[in-house]
């Protein structure tokens, strides 16, 4: 029996994300009475009275009754949500999407150490996100497999093993759609500058893009050796790799995801001493 459908969940904060959590658990058995959505915005409120769960605009009473209360809030507005909950967590496991926020800042303002912090990804949209999760030792096993079975509703979950660690996920698969779009979009107006049509390059381009990835994950082999596997000596593939190779395209992506995780860094201490 997956225990998190026996549970009360509570978000705060009914955007995109939250959504694809929300359809994601109910697709998997989670009775839509046993979640309640506090947003301020009617707009969104009144779509997700659709779905049949719970909403409201007060914070307070919608983590009354709630055993695992998930944050999916702007980082901006973060001290403001959480410092009248201060005190509110007994026997509730608290979760968190908010880029950049800590555990140590989320742990002053509600006191309460039962957090785990996650770092979620857009595909989520569609049930293929990529979620990394990191929490404190005051988080138990049960906690860990509670939090697991959350986030598996819309992707694949994987636990790092220290905190600066979601740095590095932010990094990777936070950030890591956007790099792969503007890989597409280079592709589909390389297509139409060799003379294809705009919808044939398109269709082409991502449906290879959905290709590569599929044999990447069912293959026992790596991609690099993927990659050399569909490499043939003089070949036009090599000719294009060789291109990359010149223009140092490997170590600029090193380099830009090197520069994402410096950013999450710093936004996390800017949130940490915003929230002060």
């Amino acid at each position: 029996m997956n225990a998190a459908l026996n549970c009360n969940i509570c978000f705060i904060g009914g955007g995109n994300m939250a959504q694809a959590l929300i359809g994601g658990l109910i697709s998997r058995g989670l009775p839509p009475t046993r979640i309640t959505v506090s947003d301020p915005v009617e707009k969104v409120r009144l779509l997700l009275e659709e779905k049949d769960v719970h909403v409201t605009d007060d914070n307070i009473a919608a983590i009354r009754d709630a055993d695992i209360v998930l944050f999916a809030v702007k980082p901006q507005v973060l001290a403001n949500v959480l410092k009248p909950l201060k005190g509110l967590f007994d026997g509730k496991l608290v979760m968190s999407i908010v880029a950049g926020a800590e555990i140590a800042t989320i742990a002053n303002l509600l006191e309460t150490d039962r957090i785990v912090r996650v770092m979620p990804n857009t595909p989520a949209l569609v049930h293929t996100g990529a979620h990394g999760l990191y929490a404190t030792d005051a988080v138990d096993t049960k906690d860990r497999e509670l939090a697991s079975q959350v986030l598996a509703a819309t992707g694949l979950t994987l636990w790092v093993n220290s905190e600066a660690q979601i740095d590095a996920v932010t990094a990777v698969s936070g950030s890591g759609p956007a790099y792969f779009f503007y890989m597409m979009e280079s592709m589909i107006r390389a297509g139409k500058n060799l003379g294809l049509d705009e919808k044939v390059a398109t269709a082409l381009t991502l449906q290879t893009a959905l290709g590569a990835a599929q044999m990447a994950i069912t293959s026992a082999n790596s991609p690099a050796e993927l990659r050399k596997n569909v490499t043939s000596p003089n070949g036009t593939t090599q000719a294009a790799l060789e291109v990359f190779d010149r223009a140092q395209i490997s170590q600029n992506i090193q380099a830009a995801l090197a520069a994402a995780q410096k950013r999450s860094q710093e936004l996390a201490q800017e949130l940490s001493e915003s929230s002060k």
